[in-house]
């Protein structure tokens, strides 16, 4: 079997790709691709991994699990979604580390499901936005222990996806930039459910509408209908027009600020970011998914 998990890096993103992944189950169901409730699984592999500090897994926990998990459901392929999975907020940024329990929280997932493909499916974003949002407000001595007295230049996404290909070399690891997720939101959903790219989806579009004018959307759906057979790159050229045109300023603006957050600091930072995507290509087994 088959199973996805995706740590949503930014909960909303999470949540609305969740709910795309629902919108899609009946569809995806008769696929063999199971989209469970979340309620079915939170809290089952949060008490699992508890279990595991202390004790290997049981014989029969993978199958305790999926069968709770799917309730009689069958499928060849399921996805769990939860922003929780890599440890909670307080453990995003850590130890001078984004994710530090990454590594660890992927080997425990390969313990319970060994005889299981595992894919892990999950968005990176700029640091310099990344903090902000994560931890909001907090004070400068708070920041410093978060960061453990390293600079917060020294953030890598490579190095946390680097952690979990050394923890579990064997699971596929397909990572996606945040600030290019509009434009790459179908081929999101289109590989965590395993289909081409030519298969047709239920809210393919769900976050650009999220960030343009109804107008925009308007006219970039007029663009499709009037040119059906555009192939999957130019039609994120045009939406990456159109977002250019239409966005609603208001969606897009984040407000950065964590204690001696500079616009310097945060430009270095993005330059970092930007280049730290070429060592992300080279970890074995990882995908980057880009316009």
């Amino acid at each position: 079997m088959h199973i996805v998990f995706h740590p949503g890096a930014h909960h909303t993103e999470e949540d609305r790709l969740l709910k795309c992944l629902l919108r899609n189950r009946d569809d995806f169901c008769k696929k063999g691709v199971a989209v469970p409730g979340p309620s079915r699984y939170r809290a089952l592999l949060k008490a699992a991994f508890n279990a595991l500090q202390t004790a290997p897994p049981a014989p029969d926990a993978r199958d305790v699990l999926l069968d709770a998990i799917l309730d009689e459901e069958q499928a060849d392929r399921v996805i769990l979604s939860n922003a929780h999975f890599f440890g909670s907020p307080r453990f995003a940024v850590a130890e001078g580390q984004l994710y530090p329990l990454a590594g660890q929280r992927v080997a425990q997932l390969r313990q319970l499901f060994r005889s299981d493909r595992i894919e892990v499916f999950m968005a990176i974003r700029n640091p310099a936005s990344f903090l902000p949002a994560t931890l909001g407000a907090v004070t400068q001595d708070e920041l410093d222990e978060r960061l453990a007295g390293r600079d917060p230049r020294e953030l890598r996404w490579s190095d946390t996806m680097a952690r979990i290909h050394e923890a579990a070399p064997d699971v596929t690891l397909t990572v996606w930039c945040h600030e290019d997720a509009p434009l790459v939101w179908a081929a999101i959903i289109q590989g965590m459910a395993g289909l081409h790219e030519d298969e047709k989806i239920t809210g393919a579009f769900d976050l650009l509408a999220a960030i343009i004018s109804g107008e925009g959307m308007k006219r970039f759906r007029d663009h499709l209908r009037r040119y059906p057979n555009l192939g999957e790159p130019r039609k994120r050229d045009v939406m990456a027009d159109y977002l250019e045109e239409y966005a609603l300023e208001d969606q897009l603006e984040e407000e950065l600020n964590l204690p001696g957050w500079t616009d310097t600091l945060v430009d270095e930072m993005t330059e970092i970011y930007d280049a730290d995507m070429q060592r992300l290509r080279k970890i074995p087994g990882l995908r980057l998914i880009a316009p």
